[in-house]
């Protein structure tokens, strides 16, 4: 009975009340006798009570999905507990003044749970994503900096390892990889073992033998193979060098007279014989670039030409061209091959000069000295010059129209004897053969890798004896007086 009671005493629409409180009370009888009303008994109401308005988007309990006309419980008894509030304030202002009755307040939006948790998510996605770029720009980076295209410490890191040499070369994997994304783990695995069977490394043992050519020096104090024919194994050399996709550079320097008198010939000649099946680049130097031949080069070559300063003597265009192949090999060459050759324009090749003669650092036999004494050897002998070798000292004499090596090796040998050529001009001096005295005063401090015999530069002028079983490279006629303008 007392719950009928007290719902009875409530049964008052919410639009009564937001209308009264909308026009306000103006007399104080009036705002009695309403109190009055609302507290009195009263008989219960017969008015059901009025459904609910559809609740609209903005309205909090619109997105509890509460259907039409159907209120929750909570929400009814929050909406009576109000009215109650209110008739009870009522009762208690009696004649204090004017009662303004108050509509139930409405709660404020409130964001959804599935708002927040979808704000989570998108902080912990960009957080994740994050990591991963961070991630993967550290792991391209160390391999960058460990890859040969991206050391900073090395001048010239050769694409492959020298014949004997321990090193291997270290690819770059991100590149091929980001070249080709459908490429799966099993296969990038399946690339390394194939790639280091290619790179495997070839000892001295697996292609030479110096019992071969028993009648001649084929193994020098330090351990390097002298190149003679049939000492080494051509097939065997070509099979890997062929795995490795070598290019080998050769420059040449034709300065004058020396264009028409030779170059053509050496650049013919070097098509048919140099490096036969392998990429090769002729880096040709001349002081004129219009009388320059034109000569149609096989496949796989190609040449650069490149014209340089003249020097009035001819001493100077000899020594000066180890300034100049030092300046291309920083500017352009050492990128663009794994092995370079030197050599002088006034000779032709006969015969095969092929990848036996390959080499960290390789040198050539000059042919009239080969079987001399060192103590015999033309060295520079005066203390005053920076080639001087005294006697009792010296290994073998070398001939600069023939020297070569990897990019590095060739441009430490040229800034080397560079260096010294200058030393001798500061001291007014002229070493006896010029760049050549320079040369052997460097493979005497630092021993070449390789050696050619004089096979593969050989003079005629001296016969043909039975050590020369194939003539690599001849002499050209020395027409000094023809070609020199300072003889």
């Amino acid at each position: 009975m007392h719950r009928a009671a007290s719902l009875s005493a409530v049964c008052l629409r919410g639009g009564d009340l937001l209308g009264t409180n909308s026009r306000g009370l103006g007399r104080s009888g009036e705002q009695a006798a309403g109190v009055e009303r609302l507290l009195a008994p009263s008989r219960p109401c017969h008015r059901p009570l009025p459904r609910e308005r559809p609740q609209t988007v903005d309205q909090p309990e619109a997105r509890l999905h509460t259907p039409p006309g159907h209120a929750r419980p909570e929400l009814r008894r929050r909406q009576r507990g109000r009215l109650v509030q209110v008739a009870e304030g009522a009762a208690k202002a009696g004649n204090t003044g004017a009662v303004q009755l108050r509509a139930p307040l409405r709660a404020g939006p409130r964001r959804p749970a599935s708002a927040n948790q979808e704000k989570i998510m998108n902080v912990k996605g960009k957080v994740i994503l994050s990591m991963l770029v961070v991630s993967t720009v550290i792991v391209v980076f160390w391999e960058y900096i460990n890859s040969p295209e991206g050391s900073f410490l090395w001048l010239y890191h050769s694409k492959n390892s020298e014949v004997g040499d321990s090193s291997t070369q270290r690819g770059w994997w991100f590149q091929s990889w980001f070249n080709n994304g459908t490429q799966s783990y099993q296969e990038e695995d399946i690339d390394k073992e194939k790639g280091r069977e290619d790179r495997k490394e070839l000892q001295l043992s697996d292609w030479f033998n110096p019992k071969k050519r028993p009648e001649v020096v084929t193994v020098t104090g330090w351990k390097a193979p002298v190149v003679w024919e049939g000492t080494y194994n051509k097939a065997i050399l070509e099979n890997y060098y062929a795995k490795q996709k070598i290019t080998v550079g050769l420059t040449v320097f034709a300065i004058g007279k020396y264009i028409e008198h030779y170059l053509e010939e050496f650049i013919i000649s070097a098509d048919k014989y140099f490096m036969v099946g392998h990429k090769v680049i002729f880096y040709i130097m001349v002081d004129d670039i219009s009388r320059m031949p034109l000569v149609e080069l096989g496949p796989l070559r190609s040449f650069k030409v490149f014209e340089i300063k003249p020097e009035k003597r001819w001493q100077d265009i000899s020594m000066m061209r180890m300034k100049s192949i030092g300046e291309h090999i920083v500017g352009h060459i050492q990128r663009e091959v794994d092995f370079l050759f030197c050599m002088d324009v006034d000779q032709v090749f006969q015969d095969n000069f092929g990848v036996e003669t390959l080499g960290q650092s390789v040198a050539q036999l000059q042919a009239w000295w080969y079987k001399a004494n060192p103590d015999e050897f033309t060295y520079e002998r005066r203390r005053a010059s920076a080639a001087y070798i005294p006697f009792g000292q010296g290994d073998f004499y070398y001939h600069a129209a023939i020297f070569g090596g990897t990019p590095i090796q060739v441009l430490n040998i040229t800034r080397e004897c560079f260096k010294g050529i200058l030393q001798d001009k500061k001291n007014n001096i002229e070493a006896e053969w010029h760049d050549e005295s320079h040369l052997n005063k460097y493979f005497l401090l630092n021993k070449p890798t390789k050696i050619l015999s004089p096979e593969y530069c050989w003079d005629y002028h001296i016969g043909l004896p039975s050590d020369i079983k194939i003539v690599k490279i001849s002499w050209q006629t020395k027409e000094y007086n023809v070609v020199r303008n300072n003889v």
